[in-house]
């Protein structure tokens, strides 16, 4: 057993001040208590932010919705207006996990959370000790990435609440000694180079303290749609997040399970706007997205399986 310090915030300045010198914000503890029982995270001290003001669904005046950083995922869920704009990020939150643990996981803590990948668990990796290798690309990846992964890194990110956040083009606020700041989800989490290690473009010591989810029309008719390798508490394969807007012909699309990151199709996206909205012209963006893809001789199934699922999550969307 590791010693490590423990103190609750009172506010989030609080918080701030206390976090500096290896400490870590503690929100619902899903992810970072787990790593440190591995010993893979040994924080000296643990800032206990549940009780900060944070937490909530709120109206922006755009008539999007604000989603306070300590809110818990079972509560994000179940939010009547979630379910009614958003429903593809409503169902993505149910799609992850155990009911008990999105009872205790939080907003902010799952964008954060680390990647899953066993070889990041069990030994050394870029991912956590930079320069020691990436033992998955020899080894086990039948479940790692597709699309933008390097030597450095093949794991792909965990969270499916991300992959929906991702397609409603939702920002990320967080706080600062040095005042508020907020970056688009689309950029939160850099490409994973040669510092895989570089989870987030947070500045060090930044407290998330809400998630901006924008108003769209499409937003309402929107799915999320997950392939696992059982019924539950189980990481994405192949996973989509798809908006649809049948009177402008506009499309969003994300995926999970296939790069180290939420990965957004931009190229499948792009291809829509200028096509009418039927099977055949979904299944040519689906194909355009993933010409990109580049897999290992364990995982070439989530090429056709991630086609074939952003397909039909678009043809559910049809009127």
């Amino acid at each position: 057993m590791r010693e490590f310090a423990y103190e609750r915030a009172a506010d989030v300045r609080h918080a701030l001040i206390a976090a500096g010198g290896g400490a870590r914000y503690l929100g619902g503890g899903t992810n970072l208590v787990d790593l440190m029982k591995a010993g893979v995270e040994a924080p000296t001290s643990l800032v206990d932010i549940r009780r900060l003001p944070l937490v909530g669904v709120a109206e922006a005046p755009d008539g999007g919705l604000v989603v306070g950083a300590t809110t818990t995922n079972s509560d994000l869920a179940a939010h009547p207006e979630v379910r009614r704009r958003y429903p593809a990020l409503s169902q993505a939150v149910l799609a992850g996990a155990s009911g008990q643990l999105r009872n205790m996981a939080t907003v902010g803590g799952n964008l954060l959370q680390r990647t899953r990948c066993a070889y990041f668990a069990a030994q050394a990796c870029n991912k956590r000790v930079p320069g020691t290798g990436c033992p998955a690309i020899a080894g086990e990846h039948h479940n790692h990435a597709i699309l933008g992964w390097t030597p450095s890194c093949v794991a792909t990110h965990p969270s499916d609440m991300a992959v929906a956040m991702l397609a409603f083009d939702a920002v990320v606020r967080y706080e600062t000694l040095d005042g508020p700041g907020e970056i688009p989800l689309a950029e939160f989490y850099p490409p994973v180079g040669d510092t895989p290690h570089r989870e987030t473009a947070l500045p060090p010591g930044a407290l998330i303290t809400a998630v901006a989810l924008p108003g769209s029309a499409m937003s309402p008719r929107s799915r999320y749609r997950k392939v696992r390798e059982r019924a539950s508490y189980a990481f994405a394969t192949v996973s989509v997040a798809a908006a649809l807007d049948p009177d402008d012909g506009s499309v969003r699309i994300a995926l999970g399970g296939v790069a180290s990151r939420p990965w957004r199709a931009r190229t499948a996206e792009a291809l829509l706007s200028d096509a009418p909205l039927t099977p055949d012209a979904f299944r040519a963006a689906a194909d355009a997205e993933l010409v990109a893809a580049e897999p290992l001789p364990g995982n070439r199934y989530k090429v056709r399986l991630a086609g074939n699922l952003i397909e039909t999550v678009l043809k559910e969307l049809l009127p």
